[in-house]
């Protein structure tokens, strides 16, 4: 979750080394004979593969298949490549400190994904692919899932998440979890976005003395240093979107409803969503695909349909689209305002009709939008804790505030637990006042907000700047948003896409897609045919700073 304009009314440490690197000789020779043919394949363009791989790991889903379907590469060998690539860039070198703990089961789990492919089984594209997940996500597995706090180091989930059991079905290899900002963002109103007690802070690969916004802000750096070929976030009000416009990566956050929230560490059973954060529109279509569908334990996925959301990726998708530029989200800086004014450009010139409007009620629902949050939050927490975390410490927020004053040093050191502290001093959801803030936050989020813009403009989608550039990490006052669009679709529960939109002083920024409920397919389609458009992506450097 990401602290907005409502806020202000937004394994251990040896192990993970010792694993990352013992990966660096396995990937000195998954370089060579895995890349150039650890399936048995060798020859000139084996060779020529393996002497580039940064490029083999930079490289998207389908590039990888074609890879693996040619000989010229294997998952186990991809596996070792990531895990190399992991002590290099995320534990040594600029230290990003995006990854929090890592997958010891991941070599065998790829090899025995490559015995699958050997025999002529493969399951889907994402068949041999690493994966990220956010620690939020539940994995039944060796790995912790604890949101960052030290109060579930440790603690192994019951069983998986249903985003995790989906991903393994497709053949997808968990690699590790992603460091985030601890609790999803939900603990204080004075946070540094990225930091956690358990992980640390999380670096921006563009500025490293900058933040990647958060909640997920391990997925986001990780994608951006091409730590795996894929990574998981989720999203409350933010945490996905923002994070992926920072990085300069793609982030989809669905409509809520079409990806099961069961095993997520929870702040929001009205707003949260998981959703993919990844270098192309493509690899998030993939995800997504993948990840998307009903599941009994969550009864808000009921409608939810598997889509082929590849068959959206169409270069022609903006041809006679009717999109509504948000101008009462944009002013927040200068030159992000310059990049968004090209962006618009290209959509003209790629055949869509643009229409100055104004999302109507955006400032009716903030103060409500926090008061669903921190009752949620309560209610949520404690069902997550009961059913996947049954012999963990705590059992509800009341013993995650008491766990902090006791570990004040190492949990309280930076800022404090203001949002638990009010979190718990609510009622149950049958509330009245609950309920009021409910209804408040839907009515005009959506019918007289983003559904009110969308009919009355007869529009396909709305489009305006994600947010500003990438602010400078700061300890004693926290965090330094300087606006963002995340608010209206995060509210109503409706789908929103970002897509690298260009770079302001070196740091990127994003174009925003929101739409209507369950039309992640269109916007898919509009934010590739931009994305082919202008190609804006650029890999990191790791500067210390920004000198321009």
């Amino acid at each position: 979750m990401e602290r907005r304009d409502f806020v202000r009314l937004g394994v251990a440490a040896g192990g993970m080394a010792a694993m990352a690197g013992a990966a660096e000789a396995t990937a000195g020779a998954a370089g060579a004979a895995g890349v150039a043919g650890a399936a048995g394949a060798a020859g000139a363009a084996g060779a020529k593969a393996a002497a580039a791989p940064d490029a083999v790991l930079e490289a998207g889903v389908r590039r990888q298949q074609e890879l693996m379907a040619a000989g010229k590469l294997t998952s186990q060998a991809l596996v070792a490549l990531y895990l190399a690539r992991i002590a290099k860039i995320d534990k040594a070198g600029p230290r990003i400190n995006a990854v929090i703990e890592l997958n010891p089961d991941a070599p065998q789990i790829a090899r025995a994904l490559d015995r699958e492919r050997q025999a002529g089984k493969l399951r889907g594209p994402l068949h041999g692919i690493p994966v990220l997940l956010k620690d939020n996500i539940a994995t039944a597995d060796k790995m912790s899932t604890t949101a960052g706090s030290l109060a579930l180091q440790g603690v192994r989930a019951a069983r998986d998440a249903h985003v995790t059991a989906q991903l393994r079905r497709a053949g997808a290899v968990i690699l590790g979890k992603t460091n985030l900002s601890e609790w999803a963002n939900m603990r204080s109103t004075h946070s540094t976005s990225g930091w956690s007690a358990r992980g640390g802070l999380t670096r921006n690969p563009y500025a490293l003395d900058r933040n990647c916004s958060g909640s997920s802000s391990g997925s986001a750096a990780a994608m951006a240093a091409s730590l795996a070929t894929l990574s998981v976030g989720t999203e409350t009000d933010g945490s996905i979107v923002s994070p992926a416009s920072i990085c300069g990566l793609v982030g989809i956050k669905p409509t809520v409803g079409l990806v099961s929230r069961s095993g997520i560490i929870p702040i929001s059973a009205s707003q949260d969503t998981a959703g993919p954060m990844t270098r192309s529109v493509t690899d998030a279509a993939l995800l997504l695909a993948a990840m998307a569908g009903p599941d009994p334990r969550d009864a808000v996925t009921a409608n939810a349909r598997r889509v082929d959301y590849a068959a959206a990726l169409d270069p022609n998708a903006l041809r006679g689209k009717r999109l509504g530029v948000a101008r009462n989200f944009f002013g927040y800086n200068h030159d992000l305002d310059g990049a968004i004014g090209k962006a618009l450009d290209v959509l003209r010139a790629r055949g869509a009709e643009l229409v100055d409007v104004q999302v109507p009620n955006t400032d009716k629902y903030g103060d409500s939008e926090l008061q669903v949050l921190l009752y949620e939050f309560k209610a949520g927490l404690a069902d997550y804790l009961r059913d996947y975390a049954p012999g963990a410490p705590v059992a509800n927020i009341a013993d995650v505030i008491a766990f902090n004053r006791r570990n004040a040093a190492t949990e309280l050191n930076y800022f404090g637990q203001e949002y638990l502290e009010q979190a718990q001093t609510k009622n149950g959801l049958e509330s009245k006042t609950y309920r009021a803030a409910l209804a408040n936050s839907r009515r005009y989020a959506r019918k007289e907000g983003l559904d009110r813009a969308l009919k009355h403009y007869r529009l396909d989608a709305l489009v305006a700047p994600t947010g500003g550039p990438a602010w400078l990490t700061d300890f004693v006052n926290g965090d330094h948003f300087s606006g963002s669009f995340s608010s209206p679709a995060a509210v109503a529960g409706y789908p929103h896409i970002t897509v690298p939109a260009g770079q302001v002083h070196g740091l990127p920024v994003g174009l925003s897609f929101v739409g209507a409920a369950f039309t992640e397919a269109a916007l898919i389609g509009m934010a590739y045919a931009f994305e082919q458009a202008t190609r804006h992506r650029r890999a990191p450097t790791f500067p210390a700073t920004i000198t321009r």
